[in-house]
């Protein structure tokens, strides 16, 4: 669409627009999703982007030179609006958008509670199953290290077998006290259960409940004289106390937050998070965002927290950023409802939460460096390796853009054929003319 002209198409839109809260998705030619916004009157907000060009930003510019087609859904308020807005960019990573890199599937952990004997596995799809999900983690190498670590200090079950407790022998997990062997009947329903629960207490950050519960276990075996017992509850016990003594001493008080800090080069940024529960560390993660060029500080971290809690399964009481994000209150009444009790979104200005904004700050910084350097190493592989291939082929230049295609048919019946795209030797680029390849 040219900068100083409107289609006829567009302008009929525009004109039956409402004046109503709503979330409106804009479209390029190829009807590929470039933008998702949110609006309390969605006639003057989706109109300003198609008014004079001048004061608009260049991000805002280049976006309206794209736009070929819009539609837009009306809510009943600004906050269904804000929630709707966060979904959807989630699951059309519009290009225009502050956007999660790589957020179409984090990882979580699952508990299946609707299996008898539950297990702990990964998944990157969320269900309505009645099972807890932990997370979710930035990474596969995270949601890794919480699996394997859950496993270190509870006994529940890795296989995939059947549970009736008629094998005639356990498996080397039995040995090795990584599992109490539901399958031969080693264990009741009832200790096992109680396994299962104290992960999922493990995994909600309330190690000191674990503890506790172990402790009590094990004072009851030794009474009962199960001395092997009560020798196998003190070794547990003391591998989670070495695991809570290694997470590091956050705060003098017991806290319920999640802690960010936020970090910026160009068009990406990084969050880092810590997560607080008691006096403990009990882990963080970090998160890379795009699309951020051009935009503020406080747009950035709102459009993270919105998206980051729209799939996260737990929700603290208290949520401490650097700053104060855009549409804050909109967003604590989100969590609180989502919570299901009072969440509070902070600026803390001294003390122990100030240092742990500023902790999570510096890490963003040295993790968004980290990124960089990895992106430069990598580029710098790519060129070499297309360079390389122009030298193999004797191409006359390096070759941009590489298209392949396979066709495939069952006896002349049932043909197929796929197309797979790289360009500048990264896989999955969109399609571009070949004239400027």
């Amino acid at each position: 669409m040219a900068s100083s002209t409107i289609s006829e198409k567009l302008r009929k839109q525009l004109a039956a627009l409402p004046a109503r809260p709503g979330v409106y998705i804009m479209r390029n030619a190829a009807g590929e999703v470039i933008y998702v916004g949110k609006a309390a009157k969605l006639r003057d907000r989706v109109r300003s982007y198609f008014g004079s060009p001048h004061g608009l930003e260049p991000k805002t510019r280049a976006l309206r030179e794209q736009v070929d087609d819009f539609e837009y859904i009306v809510v009943s308020n600004p906050g269904e609006a804000l929630l709707l807005e966060a979904t959807l960019i989630k699951r059309h990573q519009p290009f225009f958008n502050i956007r999660l890199k790589d957020d179409k599937r984090y990882p979580y952990l699952k508990i299946d509670l609707q299996n008898p004997w539950p297990r702990v596995t990964i998944t990157r799809r969320i269900e309505n199953d009645g099972a807890r999900y932990f997370g979710p983690y930035a990474s596969a190498g995270s949601v890794r290290a919480a699996l394997d670590l859950t496993k270190k200090l509870f006994p529940w079950r890795s296989c995939t077998k059947e549970i009736t407790g008629r094998d005639p022998r356990p498996c080397l997990d039995y040995y090795i006290k990584r599992c109490i062997a539901p399958c031969t009947a080693y264990c009741t329903k009832e200790e096992y259960d109680e396994v299962i629960q104290q992960v999922i207490l493990f995994l909600e950050g309330k190690a000191d409940d674990v503890l506790r519960r172990l402790r009590a276990q094990m004072d009851e075996a030794a009474e009962r004289l199960e001395f092997e017992r009560a020798a196998q509850l003190r070794d547990q016990l003391r591998a989670i106390e070495r695991t809570v003594e290694r997470q590091h001493v956050a705060t003098t008080r017991h806290e319920d937050a999640d802690v960010f800090g936020l970090a910026r080069d160009g068009d990406d940024a990084c969050v880092q998070v810590f997560f607080i529960r008691g006096t403990q560390m009990i882990g963080r993660d970090s998160f890379m965002l795009a699309g951020v060029r051009d935009e503020s500080d406080a747009a950035v971290l709102a459009n993270f927290l919105l998206q980051y809690y729209e799939g996260a399964q737990y929700t603290p009481k208290l949520v401490a950023v650097p700053l104060e994000p855009d549409d804050r209150a909109a967003i604590e009444a989100l969590l609180t409802e989502k919570r299901g009790a009072r969440v509070e979104v902070r600026v803390p200005a001294r003390g122990e939460k100030r240092r742990l904004v500023d902790l999570a700050a510096e890490n963003a910084r040295e993790a968004l460096a980290l990124a960089r350097v990895r992106w430069l190493a990598d580029a710098s592989k790519t060129e070499q390796a297309l360079d390389q291939l122009r030298e193999e082929l004797s191409l006359p230049a390096v070759p941009r853009r590489i298209e392949c295609y396979d066709n495939s048919n069952i006896q002349g019946a049932s043909p197929v054929s796929s197309m797979v795209v790289f360009v500048d030797g990264q896989p999955g680029a969109e399609p571009v003319p070949a004239a400027s390849a």
